[in-house]
């Protein structure tokens, strides 16, 4: 190396001042930007932040809170989340950051990859990673290129041969040149494309958006109604309590709450299991996926492999060919994956060496020559193939290699000559080897990572089909894919061919084959999208530079955390530790999550349809408005409020959940409908009961001045305070009423007793059965308290009032589940009788 001097300092200077730095922007993680932005803003948090700010205009802050306030808070909790899967992220890519060793005036010197520039000599030994391409100059290595590739054979690179960044050094050493830098480099130029993060919505987030969307028109709907009418009635001081009624109580501000606290519990409780979460959806996002790719090289296997067993041939016994292969293995000058299997599974020694040829992927064997009182002879380790025409005979050899190679072993044939003691001719660098005996069949099992048969039996259990997509060879491919318990029914497909197929039979290939080999970059992005094409849900598990695309294209990514810095950053779930087995719990956290939130959007489209069908009603008889925002915040407490976050919190997984839209509204519909029937029939009766005096109700001074400030002026007359106090009676006594079905509508959504297990399947845990009684009697409980039921705009109702409530909530009880028992609407709509 002494006649190689590198740059000088001065010229390292004018390179970088000429913009030929390796100056790069690594991009480990999602950007703040990019985190607060895809949090903050979307069609639905406009409306209601433009909805909040005009409650504020009208001085109505609590009605902002319940609005605008409430997408705030769930915002933070999606951007605390995120940020702190940023952080973490941060972290391994610091501590996996590579120095590099790079020749300057004669010297060796350390420095970061960013000070790299063009025309820098950088200094390759094992285990150092290259992080720009160009040409060996000088010495030989050996390098793994599977980030790159997914060909876990290791590359001999030699003068002029190129290295490309994000290989790395397996063993050897070796000085090349720095080319190309910065984004001219292999590795970013794969990556350029993927560098813009984007979220994906799961079908989950789709339907909840797309409800929100229809309940937000039907808010501003009714709310522009209310307007126009007050206006036409010359009654325009009503309509800022009115308009705000509608509005906050129709838009579902909480299941947008629900919805991210949700995500934010699966990514706690996962982050315990071993997955960090990057987007906060991408645990219910897993529950979706019905095509799970992965890639071998790094994902199913841990990059190591293991001695299994040897044959003995040859007339020797099993002791004294393990012997010979611990020895070979050890007294190698060069430690690769197999020789390394050889040392930790077998005892040997290691001796002096006479003559040696190591393992390239060309020649796919190695030698040993040894001239030493305790083991004479060259001894030879490689495929039977590359060795065959230097075994004689190997008739007998092929069926014992046959029947491991089906158990998708790697097989290997070990063998030897006694008598010679070189492996090259004199003077020369080409290895010659002598005829040989074999005396061992050796067979060597990839290691899988933990848990990898019991994820991928957990995944088919649960419908979902495992495709293996690599760069290695299709054979090894499958080989390894039994070993991890994919069966022998399994369909091979390589690169070369995929690439003379048109698109048709390209996505019949990806819909019927399980093993591709040989795939390029390219491919693997092509194959998702034919799979998505298919109306497949896909998820890809990658960890190379090669998998960067097809992440993205992907409906979910999954990155080992040994990964490439490009793959966890496009990555929406990051397997720390790369433990493959955390992906079981991540898919039942996300089968939870969906199974929790079924019960969630019934609720909460129930109840608003059920008020806005009480509202329609009323409006038709020409009477007040049903609610003011103190009531509809009661209503939305009980029912809704603290009832849904428990279920968050308590929900179990299930499979097959069905949340849909059509079902959801299997389930609100005739609710509703039912509501504002009976809701009306309740309003209207005390309302006239108290207006004709058939019922007394003692309102106090203070109590109407409170009910003024709830209508928007001052009652003066004796008919307009008659007026207010049967308004506020029959208010006081429909609220009671629709929290008393909201609490029915739990059970029904949730069921632990058979009688409510007629729309949905029995659960076994009682906890939202006891919940739904506790709020019946925090009902009672702030009816009773006199500053509770003050603020929540309610009257102590007259036993009479409550004994008519309790009718008619049985007789909706006994409505509903016969609707419920007999599918009436969905038979209705279907045309059955």
């Amino acid at each position: 190396m002494d006649h190689i001097q590198g740059l000088t300092e001065q010229e390292v200077l004018k390179r970088r001042e000429l913009g030929e730095g390796n100056d790069v922007k690594l991009k480990t993680s999602r950007s703040y930007k990019d985190i607060i932005f895809h949090a903050l803003f979307n069609l639905v948090h406009v409306v209601l932040f433009v909805l909040g700010t005009g409650f504020i205009l009208m001085g109505r802050w609590s009605d902002a809170f319940n609005s605008a306030g409430l997408i705030l808070v769930n915002v933070t909790i999606q951007i605390v989340q995120e940020i702190r899967a940023k952080h973490k992220l941060d972290e391994i890519a610091v501590l996996s950051r590579p120095r590099i060793t790079v020749v300057r005036e004669g010297e060796e010197k350390e420095v970061a990859q960013e000070e790299v520039v063009r025309g820098d000599v950088i200094v390759v030994r094992p285990g150092d990673q290259m992080v720009v391409d160009g040409p060996v100059l000088e010495g030989k290595a050996e390098i793994d290129e599977s980030l790159l590739t997914g060909e876990s054979d290791a590359v001999i690179k030699t003068p002029d041969d190129e290295v490309l960044s994000g290989s790395f050094c397996i063993s050897g050493s070796a000085l090349y040149r720095a080319d190309k830098v910065g984004e001219e480099s292999f590795a970013n130029r794969l990556t350029a494309t993927a560098r813009e993060f984007k979220v994906h919505k799961t079908p989950l987030q789709r339907r909840i958006d797309y409800i929100i969307r229809l309940l937000t028109l039907l808010a501003i709907f009714f709310g522009s109604l209310l307007f126009i009418g007050a206006f036409l009635n010359g009654s325009p001081t009503v309509v800022s309590m009115q308009s705000a009624a509608v509005i906050a109580g129709l838009i579902p501000v909480g299941l947008f709450f629900i919805t991210i606290v949700s995500y934010a519990l699966g990514a706690v409780r996962l982050l315990d299991k071993g997955a960090l979460i990057q987007v906060t959806n991408a645990v219910e996002s897993l529950s979706n996926v019905d095509i799970l790719c992965t890639d071998k090289t790094g994902t199913l296997t841990a990059n190591r492999i293991e001695y299994k067993d040897v044959v003995p041939l040859a007339g020797l016994d099993k002791v004294e060919v393990e012997r010979a292969l611990g020895d070979f293995a050890r007294s190698a000058s060069v430690t690769n994956k197999t020789s390394q299997a050889l040392i930790d599974g077998v005892e040997g020694a290691q001796l002096p060496v006479a003559d040696e040829v190591p393992f390239s992927s060309k020649l796919k064997w190695s030698a040993v020559a040894f001239d030493h009182g305790d083991r004479h002879g060259a001894y030879v380790m490689g495929a039977m193939e590359m060795l065959e025409p230097y075994l004689g005979d190997i008739e007998a050899l092929k069926p014992v290699v046959r029947k491991l190679s089906e158990q998708g072993l790697r097989v290997l044939i070990f063998a030897r000559n006694e008598e010679v003691t070189q492996l090259h001719a004199p003077g020369g660098d080409d290895p010659i080897l002598p005829s040989l005996t074999p005396i061992g069949v050796i067979s060597f099992g990839d290691q899988l990572r933990d848990h990898v048969q019991e994820t991928i039996e957990d995944f088919r259990e649960a419908g979902v089909t495992l495709k293996v997509i690599s760069g290695d060879n299709p054979e090894t491919v499958a080989a390894l894919a039994k070993q991890a318990g994919l069966g022998d029914d399994i369909k091979l497909v390589s690169g070369p061919e995929l690439a003379t197929m048109n698109d048709a039979e390209f996505a019949q290939a990806a819909e019927e084959s399980s093993i591709f080999g040989r795939i390029t970059p390219d491919q693997k992005e092509r194959l998702v999208e034919a799979l998505q094409g298919a109306g497949h849900y896909v998820a890809m598990i990658g960890d190379g530079v090669n998998d960067v695309l097809s992440l993205k294209k992907a409906n979910l990514g999954v990155s080992m955390e040994s990964g490439s810095a490009a793959t966890r950053g496009v990555a929406d779930i990051i397997l720390l530790g790369d433990s493959f087995g955390a992906m079981g719990p991540a898919f039942r956290e996300g089968q939870r999550i969906v199974s929790g939130m079924q019960g969630i959007t019934w609720l909460y489209v129930a109840r608003i349809l059920s008020a806005a069908m009480v509202m329609a009603s009323v409006a038709i008889m020409g009477l007040h408005t049903p609610f003011v925002p103190p009531n509809m915040a009661l209503y939305a407490m009980l029912t809704v409020g603290i009832p849904t976050i428990l279920m968050a919190l308590w929900s179990h997984p299930r499979r097959d959940v069905d949340t849909s839209l059509p079902t959801t509204l299997y389930f609100a519909v005739p609710a509703a409908f039912l509501t504002g029937i009976l809701g009306v029939i309740i309003y209207a009766v005390t309302y006239y009961l108290v207006q004709d005096g058939l019922v007394t109700v003692t309102i106090t001074p203070e109590m109407m001045d409170h009910v003024s400030k709830f209508l928007g002026y001052a009652i003066t007359t004796e008919e307009a305070t008659r007026d207010a106090a049967a308004t506020l009676v029959a208010r006081s006594a429909l609220t009671p009423f629709v929290i008393f079905t909201g609490l029915f509508l739990i059970n029904f959504a949730s069921p632990t007793f058979n009688v409510f297990a007629v729309f949905t399947e029995k659960i076994d845990d009682k906890r939202m059965f006891w919940i739904s009684l506790v709020m019946f009697v925090a009902y009672f409980a702030i009816a009773t308290i006199e500053p509770l039921r003050k603020f929540y705009g309610l009257l102590p109702m007259p036993i009479l009032i409550y004994g008519i409530i309790g009718v008619l909530a049985l007789i909706w009880f006994g409505v509903i589940w016969f609707a419920y028992k007999r599918q009436v609407l969905s038979n209705f709509l279907d045309g059955e009788k």
